[in-house]
């Protein structure tokens, strides 16, 4: 990548240019066109491309009446269900051109710089462009997480992040270690054990709650508590955005999915991976500690719900406390019985590997924003980001939400029709 934008052709010039062409990037299109903003929406690959790269079976963790994107709400006919992996992906493709929106795909932002006489330039690989204004809607995280640890795994050992697996049958023989413990973790542990493969489970602290309570699914009623609502400054401390979402599944129509399910199906559960010497791995000693707080978040939750149905005058049975969990779990593992490593320990924000915006990003990778515009450089704005303004932001519930109010800033900058 070079530092210059300068091809030696004069750049196209745009009003806006959106980067990412997923929920977020077509949700603020849609609602630009509305506005009569011009703009045009760079994607990568193709609308989507980020649903594309899941696994075989992924599907939604959230009800498919939650997908409230602007001006095109869920259309099909199984509003409790959860869609799968390619049904979200024609979602996405018939709401672009239900709107017909200005996507350019196959066509990557590179780089991002400040433009010296204001705006920004952008080096494609369909060629130059300048903006009066940005948008970057490239995903809630960008760059896979593997902990500190995972170079000191011998080096036959194969290894791949979340994003690599697609289903049991292309994994190596032997038995599977998975290292963390949140949605995708658990969700591809039950998979594999499904399938007749063996599964370490490596865990961490990650929330978990019942699918479904008094007949609701468990998202209607966090929606009711104002749970998706809380915004950045709710949270105790600002890494306590990185905490991983509430664990559940929309597989088989919905049903509970947590630490409890996957040793009773056979998984064996570890502490948190700590590294390896040699064939030996070895994990802390932690494993009760997390799955208490675990256990914790899921309380929080319930009182939120207690508190809904007090107030509603909505029937509510007594609410299970999560089962005692007794045994201890092992901090070595022979590492000659492991075909794979699963990395599954979330995202991280990327935006240093491409945009270069002085103090657009905190040290934690997240922008540094008011209501999704930077506060580093006029005309900078975010869309999809985890927690931008509320816990929701990076959902297909809530993103549509921050589209309106970004492209709304944008439309009263610039007015309809452009700069």
């Amino acid at each position: 990548m070079s530092d210059s934008v300068n091809t030696g052709l004069v750049p196209e010039r745009i009003d806006v240019a959106i980067v990412g062409g997923g929920q977020a990037g077509l949700a603020t299109s849609r609602e630009l066109a509305a506005a009569g903003v011009e703009h045009v929406v760079f994607e990568r690959a193709r609308i989507g491309e980020t649903w594309r790269g899941w696994w075989d079976t992924f599907c939604l963790v959230t009800p498919n009446w939650s997908v409230q994107l602007p001006g095109r709400h869920y259309d099909g006919d199984d509003p409790d269900g959860f869609m799968v992996r390619d049904d979200i992906v024609a979602y996405l493709e018939r709401y672009a051109d239900a709107f017909d929106l200005p996507v350019r795909d196959h066509t990557e932002v590179e780089s991002l710089d400040l433009s010296p006489g204001g705006g920004f330039d952008l080096r494609t690989s369909g060629g130059d462009v300048h903006a009066t204004a940005v948008v970057v809607a490239t995903g809630a995280y960008q760059r896979a997480h593997r902990p500190s640890g995972a170079d000191t795994l011998p080096a036959d050992v194969p290894r791949l992040d979340v994003e690599d697996y697609r289903n049991p049958d292309e994994l190596p023989p032997g038995a599977v270690l998975i290292v963390g413990s949140g949605q995708s973790g658990c969700q591809i542990a039950e998979e594999l054990l499904s399938a007749g493969r063996e599964v370490f489970l490596s865990c961490g602290k990650a929330p978990w709650a019942p699918r479904r309570i008094a007949d609701r699914d468990v998202v209607w009623w966090a929606m009711e508590d104002g749970f998706f609502d809380q915004t950045p400054a709710d949270v105790p401390w600002p890494a306590a955005r990185m905490v991983a979402n509430v664990v559940t599944t929309g597989h088989d129509g919905g049903h509970d999915l947590h630490l409890r399910t996957l040793r009773a199906a056979g998984a064996t559960l570890l502490g948190h991976f700590l590294g390896a010497d040699g064939r030996r791995a070895t994990f802390a000693d932690d494993l009760v500690a997390s799955v208490a707080w675990g256990d914790d978040r899921c309380r929080d939750l319930m009182d939120g719900i207690r508190r809904v149905a007090a107030v509603r005058d909505l029937p509510l049975s007594d609410i299970d406390e999560p089962e005692q969990f007794h045994g201890s779990a092992p901090t070595e593992l022979d590492l000659t019985r492991v075909g794979t490593v699963l990395f599954a320990g979330g995202y991280r924000p990327d935006y240093g590997s491409w945009m270069r915006v002085p103090g657009a990003y905190d040290d934690l990778g997240f922008p540094v924003h008011e209501d999704g515009t930077s506060t580093a450089a006029e005309g900078l704005h975010f869309v999809g980001v985890h927690f931008l303004r509320t816990r929701k932001s990076s959902l297909l519930l809530g993103v549509g939400e921050d589209a309106t109010a970004v492209a709304s800033g944008i439309g009263a900058r610039l007015g309809a029709g452009g700069s």
